[in-house]
């Protein structure tokens, strides 16, 4: 990155429960974003086909209204790669915008009916960089989502920066944002669905802390949006009134200054300019992973290695095994 490049945090809401026509919202929010010049566009979390927010209003008990609406988070999820991240590829691509997005991932290497709560990353080019199954959902999350392994943690060099990302409340693991700073990144997206204070001030401390731009982006939600065919909304949500969230998305620059945002009920695309010496600079007081480390006192050792679900051995490799001394 030689020149300052504009990034954008996309406050939208999905068309709920809907994974094609989500898909359809984010392609044209990409597109505008291209439009508009930005060079990184943020979605919120689990955009595609939207996040579960039953899971903080029925009851854990309640195990029929939780299997209906699992079923259909089921449906509408997103397999990598499918149909579904191939139109996000081609959207990137044709707007030169490289994209971060939160999706709903079914398990496709092993029963396909697993859900991760995941954070897509797509480069300029339309290739897909890689992909981060969230850590540890929380809460009423864990009713829904299972638990990544973190071997995909990682840094993407791109045309606006070194992105990477960590979803919701990841971002208060500090050995996760010191494993990213360790890494290299510059900018780092947090798609959530937190928003006020106290996550406000988490964006400031995260970007003061790691010397990057940080683009919290948040799904600003009605009740309204929630489909009336739902029997979750009339059963369990009667005292929700208006919005579900406001959104509260924001970007914060490497001082830990918001520079866009927070925007707060309505749905947006906030701007920013990233300027490199805005990374480079700061750190020449305060470089967590640099001079401020201290690995004489401090070690972090982090385990990425896959663990997959099944391994199959073959014959021949059971074979090759007997023979060995």
């Amino acid at each position: 990155m030689q020149r300052p490049l504009k990034i954008a945090a996309v406050q939208a809401c999905p068309v709920y429960m809907d994974r094609d026509a989500t898909v359809a919202k984010a392609c044209d929010l990409i597109a505008q974003v291209g439009a508009a010049g930005g060079a990184l566009a943020v979605f919120p979390e689990a955009f595609i086909p939207g996040y579960p927010i039953w899971s903080w209003f029925i009851p854990a008990g309640q195990t029929h209204p939780l299997r209906a609406m699992y079923a259909e988070l089921v449906a509408n999820a997103v397999t990598v790669p499918s149909a579904a991240t191939d139109r996000l590829c081609q959207a990137a691509k044709k707007a030169g915008v490289t994209v971060a997005i939160g999706i709903n991932e079914l398990n496709a290497e092993a029963s396909g009916t697993t859900v991760y709560n995941t954070l897509l990353f797509v480069g300029a080019d339309g290739a897909i960089l890689g992909e981060h199954r969230k850590l540890i959902p929380t809460g009423g999350e864990r009713l829904v989502w299972a638990w990544g392994d973190g071997s995909d943690l990682a840094v993407y060099p791109t045309p606006v920066g070194r992105v990477s990302g960590l979803i919701c409340w990841e971002n208060y693991m500090p050995l996760a944002r010191y494993a990213l700073s360790a890494w290299g990144a510059e900018i780092l997206a947090a798609p959530t669905w937190d928003r006020g204070e106290p996550w406000l001030s988490t964006m400031r401390h995260s970007a003061k802390e790691t010397r990057c731009y940080v683009v919290g982006c948040c799904s600003a939600m009605r009740k309204d949006d929630v489909p009336d065919r739902f029997a979750f909304k009339k059963d369990f949500m009667a005292g929700v009134d208006g919005w579900i969230n406001p959104g509260d998305s924001v970007i914060v620059n490497p001082d830990g200054k918001v520079i866009a945002g927070p925007a707060r009920e309505q749905e947006t695309i906030l701007y920013a300019d990233v300027d490199p010496a805005m990374i480079s600079g700061p750190r020449g007081q305060l470089d967590v992973a640099g001079h401020y480390a201290r690995p004489d006192v401090f070690e972090l050792i982090v385990h990425r290695r896959p663990r997959p679900l099944l391994t199959i051995v073959t014959d021949a490799q059971e074979s090759d095994s007997d023979n060995v001394l």
